[in-house]
């Protein structure tokens, strides 16, 4: 396939669009909502309007019948100014929609997708358990049938959007029995909020993305309907496969996002501090360290772009998704290192948006896979078992 990933006029003006946003709207309001660990309401409404959190569904069912590729030009562009707000964006739409849209019933893609492609509700993934991390095929929790209804039991830690004033539904994924060979067979199934005995615990105290919602749940006897269940019993664990596969090249644009958001802090603030009666970028080690940040993001944007490019195409992207993002995370973690230091003291002040994006960084390095699970799903691609 053609490795030339500049963008369409449309994808372009969807770009200019979302920089403006990010720019006028989000960095003038994210810093006080971030230190405050406030979710940004009026942020996400606003995202909701644009029809951001409905760019990669179709319009029947409320969407702007985009594509990936627009999804990850978005999450791109606003990470620039804050991956709070990028975060929520990602998860909404690819950990919370995606789920309905690749496998719900038409039922329930028409209760719940326009909902969530407005951003009137959002919608959160329910996979990681305490006791899980990498290990996502240990699940523990159960859905036991009971007439016709599922009983849930379980618990889930670190999930994203579940509990937030517009929560509205969270896919879980538990045992819903056991295989010939004695595995787990696992299964999705959609719990909405406020579901007797589903538990929503207080939000993390976390080192970043402090303006997401991020919480432990837990399920003690929760009902919901059989006709609840995503996709076909016992398909839980590939469609959640599928669901990660497709989340790692957003998360790779978020990354991607910070790491020329320290590009262009450093950038502008290497012209205006002065040192020894000179800006600070007159020194060619400062510049060196901001030709090397600049090709990072580079690189790491035309990786997520193939990757993108790949699975809009129809084509195995699988690869690919995982390149990009261990290579993003790890120069989204590079660049917020060298930004701080070319802002010194002040790059250590949380008055300056590159010790957020410092402060950011890291859990991109973890979330929706960690670096080592990239390497084996890459080993794996190259012919190697593990």
């Amino acid at each position: 396939m053609s490795l030339d990933h500049r963008l369409t006029p449309e994808h372009e003006e969807l770009r200019r669009t979302v920089e403006e946003f990010a720019h006028d709207v989000v960095a003038p309001k994210i810093g006080d909502l971030y230190e405050r660990h406030e979710f940004p309401y009026e942020i996400v409404r606003e995202m909701g309007r644009m029809g951001l959190f409905g760019l990669p569904f179709p319009e029947e069912y409320g969407g702007m019948g985009g594509d990936y590729l627009a999804l990850g030009i978005a999450l791109e562009e606003l990470a620039r100014v804050d991956s709070s707000v990028a975060i929520t964006l990602e998860a909404g739409v690819s950990l919370g929609a995606m789920p309905l849209h690749l496998f719900g019933t038409e039922e329930q893609k028409r209760q719940w997708l326009p909902k969530m492609c407005s951003g009137e509700i959002l919608g959160a993934f329910g996979l990681t358990e305490p006791d899980g991390g990498s290990d996502a095929g240990g699940t523990r929790t159960t859905a036991v049938k009971d007439g016709d209804e599922w009983v849930i039991n379980g618990s889930k830690c670190f999930i994203t959007n579940s509990g937030t004033d517009i929560t509205g539904l969270v896919t879980v994924t538990a045992v819903t029995g056991r295989k010939a060979d004695g595995r787990p067979e696992i299964s999705s199934i959609i719990v909405p909020s406020g579901t007797p005995g589903f538990t929503v615990a207080a939000p993390y105290s976390k080192v970043g993305w402090n303006s997401s919602d991020t919480r432990e749940l837990s399920f003690q006897d929760v009902r919901v309907p059989l006709a609840n269940l995503v996709g076909a019993e016992g398909r839980g664990y590939a469609q959640f496969l599928r669901i990660l596969d497709e989340g790692r090249i957003a998360i790779s644009a978020l990354a991607t996002g910070l790491a020329q958001g320290c590009v262009d802090e450093s950038v502008k603030y290497a012209k205006e501090r002065k040192a020894f009666g000179r800006p600070i970028g007159d020194n060619q080690a400062i510049q060196f360290k901001l030709a090397d940040m600049e090709m990072r993001a580079h690189m790491a944007r035309i990786g997520w772009r193939d990757a993108a490019s790949r699975l809009v195409a129809g084509e195995p992207f699988k690869k690919e998704a995982a390149i990009a993002k261990l290579y993003s995370s790890t120069v989204a973690v590079d660049n917020a290192r060298d930004a701080t230091q070319i802002h010194g003291g002040y790059g250590f002040m949380n008055e300056y948006p590159v010790a957020r994006m410092w402060r950011d960084s890291k859990i991109l390095e973890i979330g929706e896979g960690t670096s080592e699970v990239q390497r084996m799903l890459i080993a794996r691609e190259l012919g190697f078992s593990s």
